[in-house]
């Protein structure tokens, strides 16, 4: 489909698209001033900011920026976890997608990373994830993937979003090919059809255990999984089975009214609770789409990010396969980490919070390993994406192979600093999207990092997924982090009244 630009106006221009009868197909949308794809798609209250007349535009917007990219193919993989509104959002999305006139390939119930990997695998133009990741239950949200299955790129997001927004959008590579201006309405005899392929989740399986089985295998280990309820429940259980482990699992059916409800990635005392009373060698919480992980040792200490990158770059180094020696990471990276990792030859890149600075880091760097604290992994040698089941699989062969524990890893690994992370909430979107212009915070951060000096650090951000301030604070003693913690909630607070 070519469209053409806006005349006379710059590449960074979105000039408002004239307001008429009919400008969008199915009506005009109520949204709010602020940006909608934030850093993992889009995400909100399910029925508040995520309604069916929302999904169904942007699923119409997508298929038709979509098809800007390739004349090829017309397919585009769909998946989606437990939530209760999860279904709702796929019908409606797959509706706005077979309207603008692509095929939809429904995969039902399924991880993120299965979306990710169907879409790199396959012939398909795009691929779309309804889930809110670790959010709680009444949270819902619309995660795009471009033909190689990585995070849609910003320029087509922004495209979407301008189109959904009734702007004429210039050309996306600077010429007169690619213009995205929303028609008047849909076009006629075009439609798309809709076809559900749970089938296709067993090629997705077998993609994880390619690299492992038959030479490694989890014979003899003792693990515990905790699904949270959520979209790993139907795959992790038969991807660890036919590993050969023995599994006790917990959260384990698909429950929308329970997903990530204090247990999961974010809430791993049920998962120790587990480990221990079962004797196990280790444990896992993925969280609620299973595009991260957190591991537990059978002492029940967590095994972050941090770790589990530590873990695996020192594997992936003595197998010659870490360019350089480098990790890149977030700026919520442990010191003890870094330290770590650097003291045995290695060094690190930070990024900003969130998968997609991390993978463009790699990309520019050439990177082989990253990933953040959170459990969210990136390895190119196995994956396309982020993928908490591929993760875990990983660090349990790791530790096989290592004819040890993973006790025995984290007693031989580093000590973290004193690091405290607080969610402060703050409903008002538009004022948690500009904290950084409220002096007084800004006095408050000034002050915490002046009195700390070389001893510590202030990592003050909003969430991209969650609406909340997060605070975190790392220091050398655990009474000067909790001092400025405190000080600095405080002052969130303050600002949020």
């Amino acid at each position: 489909m070519v469209l053409s630009s806006a005349s006379g106006n710059p590449a960074n221009s979105l000039p408002e698209f004239a307001p008429t009868a009919g400008a969008h197909p199915w009506g005009t949308l109520s949204l709010p001033a602020s940006r909608l794809f934030g850093t993992d798609g889009i995400r909100g209250k399910a029925g508040e900011l995520l309604t069916a007349p929302l999904a169904l535009q942007i699923g119409y917007w997508a298929g038709q920026v979509l098809q800007t990219q390739s004349s090829m193919s017309r397919t585009i993989i769909l998946g989606q976890d437990s939530r209760n509104s999860s279904h709702m959002l796929a019908m409606a999305l797959s509706a706005g997608l077979t309207a603008a006139g692509l095929e939809v390939w429904n995969l039902g119930l399924c991880p993120t990373p299965t979306v990710s990997y169907l879409t790199y695998a396959t012939e398909a133009i795009g691929g779309v994830m309804i889930s809110a990741s670790h959010n709680p239950p009444e949270d819902n949200g619309i995660k795009f993937f471009g033909a190689d299955g990585t995070k849609l790129a910003a320029p087509l997001q922004t495209a979407i979003e301008s189109a959904l927004r009734g702007k004429c959008l210039p050309a996306l590579d600077g010429s007169d090919r690619y213009g995205v201006m929303p028609p008047t309405k849909p076009a006629v005899n075009q439609w798309g059809q809709h076809y559900h392929r749970p089938e296709l989740i067993q090629d997705y399986m077998a993609a994880l255990h390619r690299p492992l089985l038959p030479q490694v295998n989890l014979t003899g280990m003792k693990v515990v999984l905790d699904l949270a309820w959520g979209a790993a429940t139907g795959v992790a259980p038969q991807v660890f089975e036919q590993m050969g482990a023995k599994l006790i699992c917990l959260h384990d059916y698909a429950d929308g009214n329970r997903i990530n409800v204090n247990c999961g990635s974010t809430h791993l005392e049920p998962l120790k609770a587990a480990v221990a009373n079962h004797g196990a060698d280790l444990g896992f919480a993925f969280d609620g789409d299973a595009d991260r992980v957190m591991a537990v040792d059978a002492s029940g200490r967590v095994v972050d990010g941090d770790y589990i990158l530590y873990f695996w770059g020192q594997d992936l180094r003595q197998a010659n396969q870490l360019p350089e020696n480098l990790i890149i990471s977030t700026v919520m990276a442990n010191l003890g980490f870094e330290r770590a990792w650097q003291n045995q030859g290695g060094s690190l890149v930070r990024t900003a919070v969130g998968d997609q600075y991390v993978h463009a880091e790699m990309l520019k760097l050439g990177a082989k390993l990253g990933g953040e604290q959170s459990g969210h992994i990136l390895c190119p040698h196995y994956g396309v994406s982020g993928d908490g089941l591929l993760t875990a699989l990983h660090l349990a062969a790791l530790v096989q192979r290592s004819d040890t524990s993973l006790a025995d890893l984290m007693d031989q690994s580093f000590q973290t600093y004193p690091q405290i992370l607080k969610n402060v909430r703050v409903e008002d979107r538009e004022r948690r999207l500009n904290w950084q212009q409220d002096d007084q915070l800004q006095q408050a951060i000034a002050h915490a990092e002046a009195e700390m000096g070389d001893q510590g650090r202030v990592l003050v951000r909003a969430s991209g997924t969650e609406p909340v301030i997060r605070v975190m604070v790392e220091a050398a003693s655990v009474e000067l982090t909790e001092y400025w913690t405190e000080n600095l909630v405080l002052a969130v607070q303050r600002f949020a009244t």
